[in-house]
């Protein structure tokens, strides 16, 4: 793909996220547009910078660290993959936000890793809205234990909530998914769960983005809608 044509994409992209944002009631600039980086270029990243892009997002660890250094300086990169224990100590210094945190163990691993490091990382928790065996993810039951086990610890905060709903028209996932942002907000507030924010609700990609932005997302993660398929040979 040519850098004209991410360009395109991206107005297009940009215009949707506003219409969207406008019918929900919302100003566009409160919605973040991440782009997706997997299995693209870093000259093609590049230009997607170029064209506004302000946060990028990554799921493989062995990947950013091979091409990291090509990126522009500066840019803002959210982890949203899978992320083993073992792998957080690459990553940690050059986070904003883990998305993709599912259970205690793995908070635990990054407050470890981040308190050697002396950092605070936040971090979004990741819900398995759909209840799919196929994916990861938090069942929503268990959010508020897992809030509260994660407030004990020092270098890791909580800034709102994670999710990829199953592949489908139905747009109840999304509406579940921003009903259970809501009510734990609600709840965080009555409850005084200290370092634990309800600011940002990452939902929606390449083909349900507008959708996910009239159900309350602020941040959408979008990949193959900006720089086209995927070339897993890379």
């Amino acid at each position: 793909m040519e850098s004209r044509q991410i360009q395109e994409n991206y107005r297009r992209i940009s215009e949707t996220i506003a219409e969207a944002a406008d019918r929900s009631g919302r100003k566009p600039e409160e919605i973040t547009f991440m782009a997706v980086t997997k299995t693209v270029a870093p000259e093609l990243v590049n230009a997607a910078i170029a064209c506004g892009i302000r946060v990028l997002g990554e799921n493989r660890v062995q990947e950013y660290l091979s091409k990291k250094d090509s990126y522009q300086k500066n840019i803002p990169v959210d982890f949203i993959g899978t992320l083993q224990s073992n792998k957080v100590k690459y990553i940690i210094q050059d986070m904003r936000l883990i998305q993709s945190v599912n259970k205690l163990s793995l908070a635990q691993e990054i407050e470890r890793c981040a308190a050697k490091s002396g950092l605070h990382q936040d971090i979004l928790l990741e819900i398995n809205i759909g209840g799919e065996d196929s994916k990861s993810g938090l069942q929503p039951e268990g959010l508020p234990e897992l809030l509260e086990q994660i407030a004990e610890l020092e270098h890791v905060h909580v800034k709102g909530l994670m999710t990829i709903p199953p592949p489908c028209q139905d747009t109840s996932f999304l509406q579940a998914m921003q009903e259970l942002f809501l009510k734990t907000r609600l709840q965080i507030q009555d409850s005084g769960i200290p370092d634990t924010e309800m600011q940002i609700l990452s939902m929606g990609m390449s083909d349900d983005y507008a959708q996910a932005v009239w159900y309350g997302s602020t941040l959408v993660r979008v990949g193959s809608a900006l720089f086209g398929a995927r070339d897993y040979s890379r």
